[in-house]
């Protein structure tokens, strides 16, 4: 079993999301950003500590070598990685990075519309592209996508 297999399988064991790991070139450092949807506030501190001791001990029986380990919330501008993210996320203002131009653009602000037919759609915030203000992308051709945080 490889480290992320083994890593999902441990804070979803946990009842938690993992939503992102980070490893430091030469793998001595593990950064690991977890989330528990049907928690209100986000995860906080405790939580952060739980999946940590706990990951801890299994790394240690995995005999998986490292300096140090790091679990965190994924923050305000939460990374949306995975299809059903995108879904989770509709009605969300996002920040799209493409791997591919469109329309000459790799950057793209909008609302998220959730997934049609495997493909991302995106209200866009301002402007138009092509005469169009959705835009409709692969999602292997989106290379980072972040929610934008709202401060109320």
């Amino acid at each position: 079993m490889d480290l992320r297999e083994l890593l999902e399988r441990t804070v979803t064991g946990l009842g938690y999301e993992l939503v992102d790991v980070e490893q430091s070139p030469r793998g001595r450092v593990l950064r690991l950003f977890i989330d528990k949807p049907d928690k209100e506030r986000g995860v906080d501190l405790e939580d952060c500590a739980l999946v940590s001791n706990h990951l801890s001990r299994v790394l240690a029986v995995e005999n998986v070598d490292y300096d140090r380990l790091e679990v965190s919330s994924p923050g305000m501008d939460r990374p949306i990685k995975k299809a059903a993210d995108f879904e989770r996320f509709a009605g969300s203002e996002v920040h799209l990075k493409l791997r591919l131009p469109i329309g000459g653009r790799r950057n793209f602000n909008g609302v998220l519309q959730g997934l049609r037919d495997g493909k991302v759609c995106l209200q866009l915030v301002s402007g138009e592209l092509n005469g169009s203000k959705e835009l409709e992308v692969e999602l292997a051709n989106i290379d980072k996508a972040r929610l934008v945080p709202k401060f109320d």
